[in-house]
């Protein structure tokens, strides 16, 4: 996942750069979206949700070859690349270095948020199964949706997804009876890799709003990208998985770019010129259900009546948020 869509503002849902911050792209992307654009919203959205967490399972899978430091760092150098070239109208010119000069603090927070978003992600994909890294990490952005509206009846909702996750800690108290390793357990590094992600989700939500009103495009998410890329290479290089992969893995990392960057950022830009932003926010609970049925179908990841629950509660407590915010700017 380089689980990078930002969210409008109307809603919990969590989703990479995204339309508050696209108001154009190259014209190879474009001529991509208006291809899409016979498909419904609703489907394009769904397809969006179901691209960023298929590539979570194809990450899991490329970990052999290169490990979480070396997909982190893959995936963000290729996100980069393809976003300087095609990612809007015209390349990264003068302007937008300009604004770099200018707000370099910015794009470096920008960045940190990226690695602080991605890395503990894709660790935690190495111990927990996925649909438990969507729940948890899902709770990011719906805690701030929580915290920035400040309605007591929101606290409600976030008491349900949190009463939804706590159910997971009897498998982690089995997990560290076993030395961390219990099987049916759940490793608590996992969790705790999965927290930082959420926090980071949060996080990188309230950047993207703010980069998105002053860098033009997806300049603002192009220039952080680089910046992860930069850091990651020496943990990249130390690691030694990137200097040891074969063609089959640097492919997997542009695979993981490619569902979990390109492909949702051409999906929701095409589906937010149609769709209302409390559509967005009801569609985007389900992501928690789709990562346990992607990591269901493609890693074999059993979902124990515990997980279900989970899932549930925290689709739910997204879901009362977004409709009660609807409810009350109506």
């Amino acid at each position: 996942m380089q689980p990078a869509i930002a969210q409008p503002s109307s809603g919990p849902g969590p989703h990479a750069a995204g339309p508050t911050d696209s108001p154009g792209l190259a014209a190879p992307v474009a001529a991509l979206a208006a291809g899409f654009a016979k498909l419904p919203p609703t489907a394009l959205l769904l397809l969006a949700i179901v691209a960023v967490q298929l590539g979570g399972a194809l990450a899991s899978m490329v970990f052999s070859s290169l490990g979480p430091v070396g997909v982190t760092f893959a995936s963000a150098l290729f996100s980069a690349v393809l976003l300087t070239l095609f990612g809007r109208p015209q390349p990264m010119l003068r302007g937008s270095r300009a604004l770099v000069r200018r707000h370099w603090r910015l794009i470096l927070a920008y960045g940190a948020v990226n690695i602080a978003l991605s890395l503990p992600y894709y660790l935690a994909l190495e111990r927990i199964p996925l649909g438990i890294l969507a729940t948890i990490t899902f709770l990011g952005p719906l805690g701030l949706a929580v915290v920035t509206s400040r309605r007591l009846v929101h606290f409600l909702w976030i008491g349900i997804a949190a009463f939804g996750v706590a159910l997971l800690t009897p498998d982690i108290g089995s997990t560290l009876d076993a030395g961390g390793l219990g099987e049916g357990g759940l490793d608590p590094l996992g969790l705790f890799y999965a927290a930082i992600s959420g926090v980071a989700w949060a996080a990188f939500v309230l950047l993207s709003k703010q980069t998105g009103t002053i860098f033009p495009g997806t300049d603002g998410l192009t220039w952080a990208l680089w910046v992860e890329a930069v850091v990651m290479l020496p943990p990249a290089l130390l690691e030694g998985s990137i200097q040891q992969t074969g063609f089959i893995g640097l492919i997997g990392a542009l695979g993981v770019s490619l569902l979990g960057v390109i492909l949702p950022l051409v999906l929701e830009f095409q589906a937010l010129r149609q769709m209302s932003a409390r559509t967005y926010g009801i569609l985007v609970t389900l992501e928690p259900a789709i990562g346990a049925l992607v990591g269901m179908a493609l890693l074999s990841q059993p979902a124990g009546p515990r997980m279900i629950v989970a899932v549930a509660c925290v689709m739910l407590a997204a879901l009362g948020v977004t409709l009660s915010d609807r409810k009350d700017a109506e």
